[in-house]
């Protein structure tokens, strides 16, 4: 605008000049004619005089008006530009913002958000309502909403108190009375721990444990004669229960390691070594099956050397007790062991004040809801007391000893079943007594907020993670088509959109075959963390992938039914039942319900199923072996078929079967026979050392002397899944 008013105003300045100029020539000739007409037209000569000088003002004066106009025409725009500007609403957003936050302060719903990064590097199929966006998209969401952004650290600085509960400060050693000592019976599996106890304890353990083996950790109270009281805990030996036997050595004062002296140490053996070192827990040595011919202490003493185990006898501070579990020969002199063991840690406790103690396992009852056994560790445990273990809490509705036997209360060192809980804690979870009920609500809301904390840092990790990698991926993207005609980027653009075409049935079935979904259920928290743990173990998934849809304590429900017909999953259940009503159900929706109670059964079945989603392997069985030992031609009508005089030399050869033609070691040919003959007669079995002649389906194939025929038959196998789970 500015411009074309400078043309005017020059066009205008021109025009002026011209005028002058005409009016000067003007001038001049009126000069020659003054004294003619002076005298009779004076009027008419002072106007010819002012004329142009009056033009120029009026120029002037419309000059003037034009630049106001144009000029209140600029600010006109200006002005809505301005006030455009002040309109932009202005957003609060802080960092670390999830997306349905950002839709809320947008007054947008979370779809907007989503469209508004579609057309950007972040992976928008990972996006939830609760994922954080990184400090990026929060800006392009906003550029391309046209709002002003405004960053907040009200977020950021807004932290909340601290509301958890912890464990008191050290007594005074003058209120401590002396304990009973806890002491967690190790070793190898199939050791004779289980057997060891029953003796002392009189019972018969071992023999209710499925597969006569323990898969729970087991917390007894055993009253030997002198009247000396000791806690027993009875850990798991196999391979699959080691976050038990860790949590196990983490509770005691001493550590019965038991060895089969007709065994030596074993591998599990030498990992409760290194959970008594890692805890620092004084070991006692028990020698079982010492009743045995082939028994051979010492030699287990010298094994342990090696692993800095130094029994009495070598020097060490180990005491070392042979023992029979079977006969109970020697088991008071082990207990007298553990008992001046005990004297010299000089074990004290507080039995005053709020309890503290821990969970050594949990497991949900029909009829009393969730179960915790647990250890405590200091103050009296009563009836009414109300405790927080994790996220979740209780009121002590009642409480049980290790017979079942209802109690009043529960000293430090006594193992104690608890029932009131409103969760199921997890085993290993710290028990800590509370006040009231609404601070046990306050204790677990802020445990809570605090996981979801820790998980909104991860996700913002992978989220940037996540960012990095569709940038690198853009990159290499962009340096793959930069040197490309456009139309050859459409193209191939176009081709790869094509092979991204959605799945047909077919193909969509052969990849749900090579995926096994499963749910686990188990009777405690324990046997399901030993099996998620051996679920990590899994490393074949390039032959099934394995996926843990849901698990979970107790008994099977219609609802895990359901989860693992709409995935087309398989239910493992350890120690745990499922109604008959409950099987045909399942029965009628296709889902495999498989009942397990000892844990390598459950394994092995596992690894099973995995390998029936395998595709089944071809293996070749030989039926028959022939040698070429001359070659002859027939004529049948205008052909000439070359025909293989040979003699079978092993098995038969039969006509409907595969054959392949092997020279010099190297498979020339595989198809079928079109004829086979012995003299002159057609024939579909030849037996060893006859002689015949055959033609094969392929004509091309010379056939020389020497040549062998080996007719052979193929057998589809069931394909064996690689995991190995180590036991």
């Amino acid at each position: 605008m500015n411009q074309k008013m400078l043309k005017l105003e020059n066009l205008l300045r021109f025009h002026t000049v011209c005028r002058e100029l005409h009016s000067l020539g003007q001038r001049r000739v009126l000069a020659q004619w003054r004294n003619v007409f002076a005298s009779a037209y004076p009027v008419w000569t002072a106007q010819q005089y002012t004329r142009p000088w009056q033009t120029d003002v009026l120029l002037r004066a419309a000059l003037s008006q034009y630049r106001l106009l144009v000029t209140k025409k600029e600010e006109r725009p200006r002005k809505s530009q301005l006030s455009s500007t002040k309109s932009k609403k202005e957003v609060e957003v802080w960092i670390g913002m999830t997306v349905e936050e950002l839709a809320r302060v947008m007054e947008k719903d979370i779809d907007y958000i989503y469209e508004a990064l579609m057309n950007t590097t972040i992976d928008i199929d990972s996006l939830e309502a609760d994922s954080c966006l990184d400090e990026v998209w929060i800006k392009e969401v906003i550029k391309k909403a046209g709002m002003k952004l405004k960053w907040s650290k009200l977020k950021q600085d807004k932290v909340r108190a601290n509301k958890d509960a912890v464990r008191r400060p050290q007594a005074d050693p003058a209120l401590l009375t002396p304990r009973s000592p806890v002491v967690t019976i190790m070793g190898h599996v199939d050791h004779g721990k289980t057997t060891l106890l029953d003796k002392l304890r009189k019972t018969q353990v071992a023999a209710m444990e499925a597969g006569g083996i323990t898969q729970h950790i087991g917390a007894f109270l055993v009253s030997l004669p002198s009247g000396e009281k000791i806690t027993f805990l009875d850990t798991p030996g196999h391979a699959a229960f080691s976050a038990m036997r860790a949590r196990g050595a983490q509770v005691t004062d001493i550590i019965i390691l038991v060895v089969a002296a007709d065994d030596g140490v074993m591998k599990q053996t030498l990992e409760s070594i290194q959970h008594a070192k890692d805890a620092q827990v004084p070991i006692v040595l028990a020698i079982n099956k010492c009743d045995k011919a082939e028994a051979d202490p010492e030699k287990v003493k010298k094994e342990l050397l090696a692993y800095d185990v130094v029994c009495e006898d070598y020097g060490g501070d180990v005491q070392a007790v042979h023992v029979s579990a079977l006969t109970g020969d020697n088991l008071m002199a082990l207990a007298e062991a553990t008992i001046t063991l005990a004297e010299i840690l000089e074990l004290k406790a507080d039995p005053t004040g709020p309890v503290e103690g821990t969970v050594i396992e949990s497991f949900t009852d029909k009829g009393r809801g969730p179960v915790t056994t647990a250890i405590i560790q200091r103050g009296t445990l009563r009836k009414g007391s109300i405790l927080v273990a994790g996220k979740s809490w209780a009121k002590v509705r009642s409480m049980f000893d290790e017979n079942g036997k209802t109690i009043n209360e529960a000293y430090p060192s006594m193992p104690v079943g608890i029932i009131g809980w409103r969760d199921l804690p997890s085993a290993g979870d710290e028990i800590l007594e509370v006040e009231s009920e609404p601070r046990a609500r306050e204790v677990v809301d802020w445990r809570k907020y605090e996981q979801e904390q820790e998980k909104s840092k991860e996700d913002l990790t992978v989220l940037e993670e996540k960012r990095k990698e569709h940038q690198e991926a853009h990159r290499k993207a962009r340096e793959k088509y930069g040197t490309l005609h456009w139309k050859e980027r459409s193209y191939i653009k176009y081709q790869e959109k094509k092979e991204q075409r959605f799945l047909k049935p077919k193909e969509k079935a052969e990849r749900d075959s090579n995926m096994l979904p499963i749910i686990i259920k188990g009777d405690v928290d324990g046997s399901v963390e030993a099996i998620l743990n051996i679920m990590d173990t899994y490393d074949a998934s390039h032959e099934c992938e394995l996926e843990l849809v849901h698990f979970g304590v107790g008994d099977i429900s219609e609802n895990d039914v359901n989860l693992a017909e709409a995935f087309h999953g398989v239910i493992y259940g350890f120690n745990v039942n499922a109604g008959s009503a409950l099987q045909q159900s399942a029965a009628k929706k296709g889902v495999k319900i498989k009942l397990h109670n000892v844990i390598y059964r459950l394994v092995e079945d596992l690894q099973g199923e995995l390998s029936s989603r395998l595709p089944c392997t071809v293996e070749e069985h030989t039926v028959g072996e022939a040698s070429v030992l001359a070659i002859f031609s027939i004529t049948e009508g205008k052909k000439k078929i070359p025909v293989a005089g040979c003699r079978v030399q092993k098995g038969q050869l039969e006509k409907p079967k595969k054959f392949k033609l092997i020279r010099n070691g190297h498979v020339v040919w595989k198809g079928s026979l079109t004829s086979l003959k012995h003299h002159k007669d057609d024939v579909s079995v030849i037996k060893t050392g006859m002689d015949c002649g055959l033609s094969l389906d392929e004509e091309k194939i010379e056939l020389k002397v020497g040549d062998e025929i080996v007719c052979y038959e193929e057998k589809e196998v069931l394909a064996k899944t690689s995991w190995d789970p180590g036991f």
